[in-house]
């Protein structure tokens, strides 16, 4: 990721509360009475955990092309879900930061022929040096539709204040498709550009396959790149090899 170390504002901490709202918002006016139908109904818990040969995260390595392992949960109730997530990063010139987590939450309404995703996605950094303005929250929209075999979908991001970028706000946009050709294979890829208020911004892309070792341990080996090696190491191109395991 890019780091820039600057004084951290209040930004994230609106747009989270603003998230919540959004949320809110929309679970009211879109799904009540599903949510109330399911109100009776325990909800559903799920864990996963992966091991990888790199993070990488919109195209741009997080650990400098090393291992990485990582574990989270996910509980949904009707079209409600919230989670969370950890995992090890590392940055180039910054020996303190040593994980990233995740919380995040939101509704999966279907409507209009979509599978929609609303939801608030907060990140948050442990052992950042003082002053890097790490953390920072974003907005999701999102939505998917089955065309014959494939999946395709498109998503959004939003964060009023970026990861270390005092007070630039930032927009991430893809278009991504899947197909099983085969019992227990999917193929993959996704397209997508990050552009922040500063202009630092970069197009990135993924192609890539996942075999189903068992009903809970998948394979997946990924092509990762983007147009913009100058901006560092992380941003070269690479293959990774992951395995996660849900449960």
């Amino acid at each position: 990721m890019r780091k820039r170390n600057s004084t951290k504002v209040s930004g994230a901490n609106d747009a989270l509360f603003g998230g919540a709202c959004l949320v809110a918002i929309i679970a009211l006016g879109l799904c009540s009475s599903s949510a109330e139908a399911q109100e009776k109904a325990g909800p559903d818990i799920a864990f996963n955990a992966a091991a990888a040969s790199d993070y990488v995260l919109r195209g741009v390595s997080q650990t400098e092309s090393d291992p990485a392992i990582s574990a989270g949960v996910d509980v949904t109730q009707g079209l409600f879900y919230a989670g969370a997530w950890a995992g090890n990063v590392s940055f180039a010139g910054d020996g303190d930061t040593d994980a990233e987590i995740d919380l995040y939450a939101g509704v999966r309404p279907e409507f209009g022929g979509f599978n929609w995703d609303f939801g608030v996605v907060s990140y948050f950094y442990a052992g950042q040096p003082d002053g890097a303005d790490y953390d920072y929250v974003e907005l999701k929209a999102a939505a998917s539709r089955a065309v014959g075999p494939a999946t395709l979908g498109a998503a959004i991001y939003w964060s009023p204040d970026f990861f270390g970028a005092s007070e630039d706000e930032a927009t991430y946009a893809e278009i991504n498709g899947a197909i099983s050709p085969a019992d227990k294979w999917t193929i993959s890829a996704a397209a997508g550009r990050q552009w922040v208020s500063s202009d630092f911004d970069y197009v990135t892309w993924n192609l890539g396959a996942a075999y189903q070792l068992t009903d809970h341990l998948a394979l997946d080996v990924r092509y990762f790149d983007t147009d913009e090696h100058d901006f560092g190491d992380a941003y070269d191109s690479r293959a990774v090899a992951s395995l996660k395991a849900v449960f």
